[in-house]
């Protein structure tokens, strides 16, 4: 199975095309044209039940962050489930001015704000970090300073939740690129400890089966 099995082919075609030539301004351009199969339209169910099930002792105060939050349905999430401020980040200004408009139209009242910021050049720290398809959207050889930036920015005793999706056959094209659960430990490299890794207990009916969520504690 492929990506193409999930999402639109015609907007996958359309990312690959714009990112292909215009690498990291092209995320500006496909938020600007509407060629952006990966937004669901909605919070990822992984994520709400994960908080809700109160299982692990996720963080209630300090700060979440979440880069590549497109419209922000998943900072929302954080920001509502646990109370903790909630910064969404990305690149795209566009997709951003969406997630505000959308913020507002939910009528919430979370602490969440959002931020154009190169996730690569950050410096602050966080007490929880999310990452939902943004691993998969950069290129393969950046995962190791990926990999750095985590260890950087997630506090001790900070989290870093995984929603490592879509788990599809091998492929060299992307975004998204091909992704296995291992490939976070092969760029984490040590200080963490996993305290959570299954199969979702639900997910969006087109998710199911391709999808793993991971949950590190920062040593």
């Amino acid at each position: 199975m492929s990506i193409t099995d999930i999402w639109d082919p015609v907007k996958i075609a359309g990312i690959r095309e714009i990112i292909k030539t215009r690498q990291q301004d092209g995320w500006d351009e496909a938020w600007q044209k509407d060629v952006t199969p990966w937004d669901a339209g909605q919070l990822q169910p992984p994520l709400k039940e994960l908080i809700e099930s109160k299982r692990l002792p996720l963080p209630t105060t300090g700060r979440a962050l979440v880069p590549g939050c497109g419209k922000g349905y998943d900072a929302i999430c954080i920001a509502e489930g646990l109370g903790i401020e909630t910064i969404g980040t990305d690149i795209s200004e566009t997709a951003l001015k969406q997630a505000e408009d959308y913020t507002r139209s939910t009528g919430t009242t979370a602490n969440v704000r959002y931020e154009v910021a190169d996730f690569f050049a950050m410096k602050e720290q966080y007490d929880l970090v999310y990452d939902y398809t943004f691993f998969v959207a950069i290129l393969p050889p950046r995962r190791p300073e990926w990999g750095r930036k985590m260890a950087e920015i997630v506090k001790p005793g900070g989290y870093l939740i995984c929603l490592v999706f879509p788990i599809l056959d091998p492929t060299d094209t992307g975004p998204p690129f091909f992704v296995r659960p291992e490939h976070y430990d092969e760029v984490l490299g040590d200080g963490w400890e996993k305290v959570l890794d299954e199969v979702p207990k639900i997910s969006m009916e087109s998710h199911v089966g391709k999808e793993r969520i991971v949950v590190r504690r920062r040593l």
